[in-house]
């Protein structure tokens, strides 16, 4: 991670100008103009599959920067990586450029802590000092503020919340991708669904893509679980007791005000909510658990570039 971003001075509210914040951390990058309220003026997707990371990259921010009206300068750009151990490519930092300013200060961030500086901003932790976020998508991510600002650990590591160890066992996808993030990010939720398929088990989610298992996203077995499909109820069960134990882990290392819990589990808030919140309950000390409140982001696909935008902001603190 770029050691720039631990210039950021979360505590400075003032953004004179536009920020520029891109998310990477998904299967679309998401490049958003915000201002200094933390409000989006203009966004821009585009997929990250099948094209060079740049031009991607590239073609999000130009949709927007086009989208701004009336037309105004990007004072600095955050971008939000998957997790705190990549590193920010050079030609992306390279395609920002070209799109705003060769001068334009390009400040790398993990996908966790930009939601925490989004959530303290603007969202449902705003205003607090001790804040936990916690999402699912592509990748499993956390944030943590202390005293209102990011907990970045001695290396820079922390927060990593995709390698939290849940299972005694040993696999190779957890070496791979962190034993949390294989089981619990999208691609992990499919998976497991498919290995109780393979094992014998019926599911009419199998049944509406006529056994391609290619076509099964995490979306289709929340859909499964809400029409009561055995197989799908038995995943998302599963899926959040894993949510619930990571943050239970989570609260007492850290006892925060609040977690906020987004990205899937915002989404399918009907499905796991009240399940996260159960298995939380049983994993941490009881009076804890009655201090500390567990919500649900309300920013949508939009909490992790707000964040980067907000990352950003520290070069100009």
């Amino acid at each position: 991670m770029d050691a720039s971003f631990t210039r950021i001075l979360t505590g400075n509210q003032n953004m004179p100008e536009i920020n520029l914040g891109v998310d990477l951390s998904d299967v679309v990058a998401r490049a958003a103009l915000v201002d200094a309220a933390g409000q989006v003026l203009a966004r821009g997707e585009a997929p990250l599959a099948g094209a060079p990371i740049a031009d991607v990259v590239r073609d999000a921010a130009k949709r927007a920067v086009a989208g701004a009206k009336p037309k105004t300068k990007i004072a600095a750009a955050g971008v939000a990586l998957p997790s705190a151990f990549d590193a920010l490519p050079a030609n992306v930092a390279l395609a920002l450029r070209e799109v705003t300013s060769r001068d334009t200060e390009i400040v790398p961030v993990a996908a966790g802590n930009a939601t925490a500086l989004a959530e303290q901003s603007i969202g449902a932790a705003r205003g607090l000092k001790q804040v936990v976020t916690f999402a699912i998508a592509e990748h499993v991510y956390a944030g943590v503020l202390i005293n209102g600002e990011p907990w970045l650990g001695a290396h820079g590591f922390a927060s990593s919340a995709g390698w939290l160890a849940m299972n005694p066992v040993e696999r190779e996808d957890y070496r791979r991708l962190g034993g949390l993030e294989a089981e619990i990010a999208s691609a992990g939720i499919v998976r497991r669904f498919v290995w109780r398929i393979k094992s014998g088990d019926d599911s009419t989610v199998v049944e509406k893509v006529k056994g391609d298992f290619t076509k099964i996203g995490a979306a289709d077995i929340f859909d499964g679980s809400r029409t009561g499909d055995g197989v799908s109820v038995s995943v998302v069960r599963d899926t959040a007791k894993y949510v619930g134990m990571a943050i239970a882990n989570l609260a007492t290392i850290f006892d925060p005000e609040i977690i906020v819990l987004g990205g899937v589990i915002a989404q399918a808030s009907d499905v796991m909510f009240d399940a996260i919140k159960l298995e939380c309950g049983r994993r941490v000390h009881p009076q804890q658990f009655d201090l500390v409140r567990i919500v649900l982001s309300t920013l949508g696909h939009d909490a992790v570039a707000i964040g980067a935008a907000r990352a950003a902001t520290g070069l100009k603190a």
